[in-house]
């Protein structure tokens, strides 16, 4: 059986049912007071994944002169290996390019998340260098971009 979701742009209702599992359900890199800053923040965009009403995935980016940042890609940990964060990555390279002179699309992946690295790779994202201790474990990030042939 296909699994169905409809993306959207996350409103605070949707945040208000993460923000509770946050944590739990998803990735504890950020926490809600920071998600709840970026969803306040003018360049930021972020959008929800959803089954029905539940959320199953969230992403965002931020805008910034001629690049785009994707600042997350995060599927709820029941629903991983089913498309979701790949359906999250079209859809965040399809904002970016309807937007006035963006030029790329660029982000950073931990050097050890090789699955992330992989489907990062398919999407045309090229490997741009290492940022050393990027993570609060010590841990080394991959920045990857993906150019936009306009």
């Amino acid at each position: 059986m296909e699994n169905k979701w409809v993306i959207s742009p996350m409103t605070l209702e949707d945040f208000n049912q993460i923000a509770p599992v946050l944590k739990i359900e998803f990735d504890d890199f950020w926490n809600e007071h920071i998600l709840k800053e970026e969803l306040q923040n003018k360049n930021s965009h972020y959008y929800v994944a959803k089954q029905g009403d539940k959320i199953v995935g969230f992403a965002g980016i931020w805008k910034a002169v001629d690049d785009v940042h994707i600042t997350n890609i995060v599927v709820r940990k029941s629903e991983r290996q089913h498309g979701i964060g790949s359906a999250l990555l079209e859809h965040l390279i399809e904002e970016g390019k309807k937007m006035k002179d963006i030029q790329s699309i660029t982000l950073e992946v931990s050097e050890k998340n090789k699955a992330a690295i992989g489907l990062y790779t398919k999407y045309g994202f090229q490997n741009l260098g290492i940022r050393k201790n990027y993570y609060n474990i010590g841990e080394n990030a991959i920045i990857m971009t993906h150019y936009y042939h306009k």
